[in-house]
């Protein structure tokens, strides 16, 4: 049996479109991709900054930590792998 992919932020199989996040962004010299759902992908960088992925790195479960992004999580965990819907931009500072 071959395992099905999986988001890397959410868990849920991946479906038709899938896109890759650096963990670490580019701009800080990541260049380890990760597959995630583009609503995912949208979710990550509305919820945190650069500097905050940097810190974070390849640990999805420190970003779910964040009370924001963790209320998307259980919002989008029963969703279809292809759901798309509009993601709310960051606030500003």
């Amino acid at each position: 049996m071959i395992d099905e992919p999986t988001c890397w932020l959410c868990g849920r199989p991946l479906g038709r479109r899938v896109e890759q996040h650096h963990p670490v962004p580019k701009s800080r010299g990541g260049r380890e991709t990760r597959p995630v759902h583009p609503i995912c992908h949208r979710a990550l960088h509305a919820t945190f900054t650069n500097k905050e992925l940097e810190k974070a790195g390849d640990d999805p479960a420190a970003l779910a930590a964040n009370p924001e992004l963790a209320r998307f999580l259980a919002w989008i965990a029963g969703k279809p792998a292809d759901f798309h819907a509009p993601t709310r931009r960051r606030k500003s500072a």
